[in-house]
């Protein structure tokens, strides 16, 4: 008979993730994930069998939730108002917190040296499918012709420039530069100056 779980999971792994993203992979250790989620060593190893797959089930979880959220900034009736919705959202997503808790992602693929091909993959897909969102999007109509390159070229420059910010926030930690530049960049790619 299946041992029963005597935690909730969601709260294990949404208490798991939030270990990774403040201390990153290297400096996570199966002891600060059983002192964050108050559940022993013994259990985690016994319910997930190490930290590689506590963080692939957490950044699962992550992952639906942020691609839900970039889809919802995402759609607008104007390409100006999907692109600064969208800003918006991943600028407030990596300002939470004090100290501003940074990009998840962007974090992790920082240390892509130390972490498993899993995990890399892992991190592709996140980046791959916001990609392929953000093209979808932006390439029905009124959208589409708004810009002043295809679709999923801007959908790749999107993601990169995203990047881009999540490095810019680490260091200045200013909400405003970052609109700021994401402001402009949006002026760019819908070859507008106004």
């Amino acid at each position: 008979m299946a041992m029963v779980r005597q935690f909730d999971e969601e709260s294990v792994l949404d208490k798991a993730l939030e270990v990774f993203w403040q201390k990153g992979w290297q400096a996570t250790s199966m002891s600060d994930l059983a002192e964050a989620t108050q559940v022993q060593r013994g259990s985690l190893y016994h319910a997930y069998g190490g930290k590689e797959q506590i963080f692939l089930l957490a950044y699962e979880r992550y992952t639906k939730c942020f691609l839900s959220e970039a889809q919802a900034a995402l759609d607008a009736p104007s390409a100006s108002l999907a692109l600064r919705r969208f800003f918006d959202f991943a600028i407030g997503n990596m300002s939470i917190g004090s100290p501003p808790r940074g990009c998840l992602t962007t974090k992790m693929a920082g240390e892509s040296d130390e972490v498993s091909p899993v995990v890399q993959e892992c991190l592709r897909t996140l980046l791959d499918r916001l990609e392929t969102r953000i093209a979808e999007s932006l390439s029905r109509e009124p959208l589409r012709s708004s810009l002043s390159i295809p679709p999923a070229q801007a959908a790749r420059m999107i993601v990169v420039f995203s990047r881009g910010l999540t490095v810019i926030e680490r260091v200045y930690h200013d909400p405003d530069r970052l609109h700021a530049t994401a402001r402009s960049f949006t002026k760019l790619l819908l070859g507008t100056s106004a």
